[in-house]
């Protein structure tokens, strides 16, 4: 009985063990995420643009505004965005919803600095992640305040039709 309760015991820790691993998607969206938080603090536009969809990302920020249209960034409008500070993700959390798509939750949390002004920030944010051209990228963002710090100022361009 000892040894059936034994081997039972191993049977499900083994199970528990590879339901809980990374599938290959996950682990290569992993790399991508890393890189391209990587970029953005580091401003490096050129690798920032190159991993996200070629055909525009959809987008919701922290800053309380609407959900944005579909949107081509390039390097330039990176660069106008004049954002900049001291940004990590933490916690991310992959899920593979199918064999092209990967689901991305963590939180984004720093010292943000935008129009010469530098708060804390700390937002939940959630992405997919797209197989496109045999590459991994980011298809929609969407950025919620946290409890505390403090979000971006909402863009005058939210309320211009």
């Amino acid at each position: 009985m000892k040894n059936l309760f034994m081997i039972c015991a191993l049977m499900f820790g083994f199970i528990a063990t590879l339901d809980a691993a990374q599938s290959k998607a996950e682990a290569e969206v992993e790399t991508a995420f890393s890189k391209y938080f990587q970029a953005r603090k580091d401003q490096d536009y050129k690798t920032v643009v190159a991993l996200e969809s070629k055909s525009g990302t959809l987008n919701t920020n922290s800053d309380g505004s609407f959900h944005k249209p579909m949107n081509k960034q390039s390097e330039a409008s990176w660069q106008a965005s004049g954002l900049g500070g001291n940004l990590s993700a933490f916690h991310p959390d992959f899920t593979e919803l199918s064999d092209d798509v990967v689901h991305v939750r963590f939180y984004y949390e720093g010292v943000l600095q935008a129009a010469g002004i530098t708060r804390d920030y700390r937002t939940r944010a959630s992405m997919n992640w797209v197989k496109e051209g045999g590459n991994w990228v980011a298809k929609t963002m969407h950025f919620s305040s946290a409890e505390f710090g403090d979000v971006t100022v909402t863009q005058a361009s939210d309320f211009e039709d």
